[in-house]
């Protein structure tokens, strides 16, 4: 157990019981959102539909999640932990319910939606309870924990899903999560306390207009960029619009005494430098895990299981990293940790940048699992040590922020990774004489890893200054 400081009024907090409710909840979130990639095929024959029609499974998630995310820092200055906590596991179970039973595509992806808003609420209330619960030299191994989940979860979603769409149907992807949600829904209700301190801020409903159409444009945008090429007038119209609208939004928060999310927290350099360097790794890790996969399936021709079974060490070490890494965070600060996982990042990404269609598994599983430890070293430690340095009456903003952003990266790194590796594709298919299908993929997946070792060189020169921050 741990109690807080007088200042954050004397109360005494049962941290392993409300950290327990928010694995689980966490942890079957990010679980049905990866373990659904792996029957999309399925779908496409199930209901008819095209590959950009079943994208909409994972483009309506990302969409909903930037949408409501950054009204969460308003959401939970109006509404108690317990409120929003129970709220998060309903809607989680209703989108679940409706998704294992979903009789047709546009029930499905309703059912995406309804889940998407239970996460949304979920992860900016999970971020901001463990920075008021556990003091400041306990919270890296928390985050270290909350990392694991993260991590974990969405690793073991692929694999697990694949063993069960070849013995079930994709209703069980569900069907499995059920039972988790209602315990988690429990646990919650009976050991959840309320650690936040309720302010009811004015709504400002151009705030919420403009944040909407911002966030939600830009995501909309880059999302469908694969599917309608960077030149369509949709793609380009919803990223100009959701840029003015965000442009609108920034202009409107600087003005306003109460702002639905006080931008003051960019005044905070390490809290920057923290999220600009989750926002990278984010775009590295949502690349690699659509670009690997393509790469195994069609350059190596394996199934979707052994697919599945190649990158499975690397995503289990990467949540079983993430404590280990905590702990180090809690005793020396981030330098150590965010510089040498950039470097490590760096050299996987430029060996990924040279697969071949005779590259080894083994080459690839070692090459995936060493990217996994460097995504380790730089994700939690980068955010709790951005997040530490903002006072307290900033964490909700600052989780907000923090996870609107980490849904925006990974719309733009998945839309430029599968732009770059298309045309590169394309050009491979021009210009090489009896080029086949799974050469061409490689060349174009080549160049895509090239994007992320970019991403990684920018995250390792501002690692260099990073400090460690205290509030």
């Amino acid at each position: 157990m741990s109690s807080i400081p007088a200042e954050q009024h004397n109360q005494v907090f049962k941290t392993t019981p409300i950290l327990i409710s928010f694995l689980i909840a966490g942890f079957i979130g990010l679980f049905s959102e990866t373990a659904l990639n792996m029957a999309l095929g399925d779908l496409i024959q199930v209901f008819s539909i095209t590959p950009s029609d079943v994208q909409w499974l994972t483009t309506g998630y990302l969409l909903t999640l930037g949408i409501l995310v950054p009204v969460s820092g308003l959401l939970m200055q109006w509404f108690t932990t317990r409120q929003l906590f129970i709220a998060s596991l309903i809607f989680s179970i209703v989108g679940t319910l409706i998704a294992a039973l979903a009789p047709t595509f546009g029930i499905l992806l309703a059912s995406r939606v309804v889940q998407a808003i239970g996460t949304a609420l979920l992860l900016p209330l999970m971020f901001n309870t463990i920075l008021l619960i556990f003091p400041i030299h306990k919270r890296g191994a928390t985050m270290g924990l909350m990392g694991l989940v993260i991590m974990f979860a969405p690793a073991i979603g692929p694999t697990i899903s694949g063993i069960v769409i070849e013995n079930l149907s994709w209703h069980w992807i569900f069907w499995i999560c059920l039972p988790f949600l209602f315990f988690a829904l429990f646990f919650g209700i009976a050991y959840m306390q309320n650690v936040s301190t309720i302010t009811k801020p004015k709504i400002d409903i151009f705030s919420i207009i403009f944040s909407t159409i911002g966030f939600g444009g830009i995501v909309y945008g880059f999302s469908s960029a694969g599917e309608n090429g960077w030149g369509s007038t949709i793609v380009i119209s919803t990223i100009v619009i959701g840029i003015i609208a965000l442009v609108l939004f920034t202009l409107r928060q600087l003005k306003m005494e109460q702002p639905m999310i006080n931008l003051s927290v960019f005044k905070y350099p390490m809290f920057t430098l923290g999220l600009l360097s989750v926002f990278i790794t984010f775009m590295v890790i949502l690349s690699s895990m659509i670009l690997l996969p393509l790469y195994l399936q069609t350059g190596l021709a394996l199934t979707a299981v052994t697919a599945g079974l190649v990158l499975l060490p690397g995503g289990i070490l990467n949540g079983f990293m993430s404590p280990i890494t905590g702990r180090i965070f809690d005793k020396y600060g981030p330098r150590g940790l965010v510089t040498p996982g950039f470097i490590i990042m760096i050299i996987m990404l430029w060996l990924l940048s040279n697969v071949t269609t005779e590259t080894s598994i083994i080459m690839v599983v070692i090459m995936h699992t060493f990217l996994m430890i460097g995504v380790s070293l730089v994700m939690m430690p980068a955010q709790t040590n951005g997040l530490n340095q903002l006072p307290r009456h900033l964490y909700p903003d600052g989780t907000a922020i923090m996870n609107t952003l980490q849904q925006v990266s990974g719309a733009i790194g998945t839309a430029i990774a599968i732009t770059i590796m298309s045309a590169s594709q394309s050009t491979y298919l021009e210009t090489v004489s009896n080029a086949t299908d799974r050469a061409a993929l490689t060349a174009g997946v080549q160049d895509a890893f090239i994007f992320g070792l970019i991403l990684a060189i920018i995250g390792f020169i501002m690692s260099l200054f990073i400090r460690s921050a205290r509030a």
